[in-house]
């Protein structure tokens, strides 16, 4: 666990380093935070009250135009699904649940509807590139956490056509949100950012259930008492399910969502770099004509 944050923070930091060899007047940082929400197997709902966490994160953006910016991102979030507060009583007894922290990290690029050194607000859109990293875990019933990945809950890694997920996958970030203008180098604005996924295993459930012997000779009795949980509800099913026993469904992947507030401020970096940005906030728009604030 320390060795991955220590990779992650010093990738954050090599990104910041090649940053700052950008012209300085064009860079905004900032920061953001707000909710961060799952939907996939385990939870089919959006923004449930009670499966809603939060994220933080860190920006970089680079101005190629007025209206079009580079955004480098740092996202810590968590995230988790549960059976117990389905509406479908065969998924309340299938009574499998999930947790995940979420590192992301990825560039995007935005485009401004108006012009934000002429407006005081503009709507803005977003797409691009991600990685993140994920491991989801789960607690039996005494409260201990216990990681799902190395159990092969649905026989990954114990049968040819099942293989072992990777804990890092790719993303691709798209959204959109409205942006405020305070002063022509501090910004704030609202956003929903929705994350599309290439892995059906961010909660762990995607296929069907193992043969019970295979899974118990394979990952010992801990793997096949994660796998299927349906025991351990009153009135539950004690017998394993049988082999191809559907236990998730992998036509659709799962996906993470975050919405909150973004900060980004144009610092000066000693040569006064932030107020040389001037382009008649308030005053005059970039071709003469009076500009009126909204």
């Amino acid at each position: 666990m320390q060795i991955r944050r220590m990779k992650t923070g010093f990738l954050f930091i090599l990104f910041l380093l090649n940053v700052s060899f950008v012209p300085a007047q064009r860079v905004f940082i900032g920061v953001a935070g707000g909710l961060s929400n799952y939907n996939g197997d385990l939870l089919d709902k959006l923004y449930h009250n009670k499966l809603t966490n939060g994220f933080i994160g860190l920006t970089v953006h680079y101005e190629l135009q007025d209206q079009i910016l580079i955004r480098g991102s740092y996202n810590f979030a968590r995230v988790n699904g549960s059976d117990i507060y389905s509406d479908k009583e065969e998924l309340r007894m299938r009574n499998l649940h999930f947790e995940s922290a979420i590192s992301e990290f990825s560039i995007v690029g935005e485009y401004y509807l108006f012009n934000l050194y002429e407006r005081r607000f503009s709507p803005y859109g977003f797409v691009g590139l991600g990685i993140f990293h994920f491991d989801p875990y789960a607690y039996d019933s005494t409260g201990h956490k216990v990681f799902l990945k190395p159990l092969s809950t649905e026989g990954q890694g114990i049968y040819p056509d099942k293989k072992p997920y990777s804990l890092w996958q790719p993303t691709i970030p798209f959204g959109g949100g409205v942006k405020f203008a305070i002063t022509e180098n501090l910004r704030i604005g609202f956003e929903i950012g929705l994350r599309k996924l290439f892995t059906d295993y961010l909660d762990d459930v995607s296929t069907s259930y193992p043969d019970q012997n295979d899974l118990l000779a394979a990952r010992g009795q801990t793997a096949v008492d994660f796998s299927y949980r349906g025991d351990e509800v009153p009135g539950g099913d004690a017998a394993f399910p049988t082999k191809s026993t559907q236990r998730g469904g992998a036509k659709q992947k799962d996906m993470y969502y975050f919405t909150g507030l973004n900060i980004m401020f144009r610092p000066s970096f000693g040569g006064g770099a932030g107020s040389s940005r001037s382009r008649g906030f308030g005053k005059k728009g970039r071709y003469g004509c009076p500009t009126v604030p909204l």
